[in-house]
């Protein structure tokens, strides 16, 4: 398994958002990025969550958290588990009870309930692997240019580049 952390949300070209995780300091592939497509309100969830800002109702992730809030369970980890024709797994790793117990849930809503409970994203190996790809254009000094080099990505890559 590999650590990583939210890099960023970004729209490619279709108009799809995508969330790049990227492997955090001090693991070898720290010149990787792993695009994972997901949906807007997944988008939007985890952009209120990693910029610190309050939506005006509650969330279905902030409600997730709460809930888990007043059951007494915590998030300790979530991890993307595979990739299967296209499509990303992943699981919650909860404490319930002082037991661990594991939920197979969307990438997406694991990545925003972590972003709200602190939890550490990891992903599978195999995942980063088969699907992720070079982090050029978080490499260059200038941001102006990374930004350019990052919508060239945009521009030609293929959500289905990352089939298994």
């Amino acid at each position: 398994m590999t650590q990583v952390r939210i890099a960023g949300i970004a729209i490619d070209v279709r108009g799809q958002h995508v969330v790049l995780l990227k492997p955090m300091a001090g693991n070898p592939r720290t010149d990787r990025v792993l695009p994972i497509w997901i949906g807007e309100q997944e988008a939007t969830s985890i952009l209120i969550a990693i910029e610190g800002a309050q939506a005006p109702r509650p969330l279905s992730h902030d409600l997730m958290k709460t809930l888990l809030e007043t059951v007494g369970a915590t998030v300790e980890r979530v991890e993307v588990t595979r990739l299967d024709e296209g499509t990303y797994f992943a699981e919650l790793s909860l404490r319930v009870d002082g037991r661990p117990v594991s939920i197979d849930c969307r990438p997406s809503d694991a990545i925003a309930l972590a972003s709200r409970t602190g939890a550490p994203l990891w992903v599978a190996d195999e995942v980063m692997a088969a699907a992720s790809v070079d982090d050029d254009f978080t490499s260059e000094p200038d941001e102006e240019e990374k930004l350019e080099e990052f919508k060239k990505f945009l521009d030609e890559v293929d959500p289905e580049d990352f089939q298994g």
